[in-house]
Parts: C-alpha cells; structure tokens; sequence
C-alpha cells in the first residue's frame, strides 16, 4: 500500500489565510480575529485588530479548534449541538471547549486536513463567509 506526502499547511498558507480573511472583513467594515491551526492544533498564525473584542480572539480559536476535531465547519454543526442533536450531549474532556457557532472552517489539500481556520468578532454568518473566503484563496 502506497500513500501519497500531503504538503502540510504552511507559515505562509497560514498567513495568507489570515490576511485575506482580514480583508474581506475589512471590506465589511467589521473587525475581527483570526486564528488558524495546523493539523496538529497548533497555532500558525493568530491576528486580533485592537479594536476588536477582546473575546473575539479566544472565540476564533475555539472555532478552528472545533472545526479541525470534527472535520466540519463549525456552520454546518449549530443544530447538532441543540436539545436532541447529535452532539447535544458531546463531553466537553477536550483540551478546550468546542464552539458551535458559524465562522470555524476545516482546510484540506488533496483530500486530508491540514489545518483549520477561525473568525470571531462578525455575525456568525459574515465570520463564516470571511473564513470561506480566505480558504478559497489556498484553492
């Protein structure tokens, strides 16, 4: 059986992916921070703007935390956390709390995680939508 070398996710990757999430929430007009781990959960690369609140840093990475153990993002995961989903009772033994809200987005090259990214301080929806973003840039 053969595998094939996955590229892991890069300093530079990492940086990109902030930087264009940054930018898209610019855009917006909203201030936000980001977090991105690799696939180890290991902190890459992490911007919060001083303006920013001060939660949004521990809240982005709660979210990339979160998408890279469940492989999800954290969007697509909101109703299984609710009374009769299918995470409603998910022990909470991990090395942090996992959040269950938009703006979490697993990365993958070539089919495997890499890593994941987080965005806090927007709408759940626009955080998602400036992770989505920024992993589109890696594509």
């Amino acid at each position: 059986m053969s595998t094939t070398a996955v590229t892991p996710l890069t300093t530079e990757d990492a940086e990109l992916l902030v930087a264009t999430a940054r930018q898209a929430a610019e855009d917006a007009g909203v201030t936000v921070s980001v977090t991105v781990l690799d696939a180890g959960g290991h902190l890459l690369a992490f911007r919060r703007d001083d303006r920013a609140v001060l939660i949004s840093g521990e809240t982005s990475t709660r979210k990339a935390y979160t998408a890279l153990q469940l492989n999800t993002p954290t969007a697509d995961l909101v109703d299984a956390v609710q009374p009769g989903g299918l995470f409603h009772t998910l022990p909470t033994a991990l090395d942090r709390p996992l959040l269950f809200i938009a703006g979490g987005i697993p990365v993958h090259r070539d089919g495997r995680l890499i890593g994941a990214i987080g965005v806090g301080g927007g709408a759940p929806e626009q955080d998602h939508g400036f992770a989505a973003a920024a992993v589109q840039a890696l594509v």
